[in-house]
């Protein structure tokens, strides 16, 4: 078992780098089968990110994890976080506050999902965004290859906890996908996170109706315990569901949710 407080090295997975959109970024990849790409959170690709990252791998899978911001496979400082936290904030890539407004990346991971598509094979690809990257899984849905989209407390924009990061013609454009695909899109929150909070959620069900199924956990539910020093310092309520403060034991509602997310990717891209 890897200890999470440590660097990881990724050495199990293959380090790409992949042009795309006339911009090159490192991808992760590992195993085989359908493709579904995972969107880290902040700060980057940790320990926690990278377990998740196997855990799907592992129920048969084809990983793509890009490199999006931090230093992969870090256990980074508080210190370091921040700073990473606060570039990516200004970053011409990334919309992180006003809301209504798609951050640029979305074009460059909708590209990838072609790309891993066709390299995958399968009815389509599915994505989880975490935190940061919440809401990108949402805005690929314009690309016709992606099928199973999954919110994991989708934190953008930080300036107003009942807008999203979409604006309204997108919104309107992939509901209408959802419904003539009979599609749908996961997500989850914990009850208590202040990032992602129940107003945000509210605001995604009134834009794609059934088709949004949220899940929110209990905040009992969530580790509290030897967090990386990202968490420890700036993140104090439960917030991160299937990475820093999921309960890796049978039974737990995080376990339960992570479960979930391999089952609908399963259900999603079976052949």
């Amino acid at each position: 078992m890897r200890n999470m407080m440590q660097d990881d090295p990724l050495e199990d997975f293959e380090a790409r780098e992949i042009t795309l959109a006339e911009a090159t970024k490192r991808v992760y990849v590992a195993g085989a089968g359908p493709a579904v790409i995972l969107m880290a959170e902040m700060p980057g690709i940790s320990p926690h990110v990278a377990r998740f990252a196997r855990w799907v791998r592992d129920a048969g899978f084809t990983v793509y994890m890009p490199s999006l911001f931090g230093r992969d496979g870090a256990v980074a400082s508080a210190e370091e976080s921040a700073g990473v936290f606060q570039r990516a904030c200004v970053s011409a890539e990334f919309r992180a506050f006003a809301g209504k407004e798609s951050s640029p990346v979305t074009n460059w991971l909708r590209a990838l999902a072609r790309a891993a598509h066709d390299e995958c094979g399968g009815p389509g690809v599915g994505a989880i965004g975490m935190c940061f990257t919440g809401n990108f899984a949402l805005s690929m849905m314009l690309e016709p290859s992606m099928l199973a989209p999954v919110l994991a407390q989708p934190s953008l924009p930080l300036d107003d906890a009942g807008a999203v990061e979409s604006p309204p013609e997108e919104l309107a454009a992939v509901r209408a996908r959802l419904e003539r695909d009979d599609l749908t899109v996961l997500a989850y929150r914990f009850q208590g996170d202040q990032f992602c909070q129940a107003a945000r959620f509210a605001a995604y069900e009134k834009a794609l109706g059934e088709r949004f199924i949220a899940r929110e956990l209990p905040d009992s539910a969530a580790n509290m315990k030897d967090l990386p020093p990202f968490f420890e310092k700036h993140v104090l309520t439960p917030h991160s569901t299937v990475t820093v403060h999921l309960v890796d034991e049978t039974g737990s509602p995080t376990s339960a949710a992570r479960d979930e997310i391999i089952d609908f990717f399963g259900r999603r891209l079976a052949g």
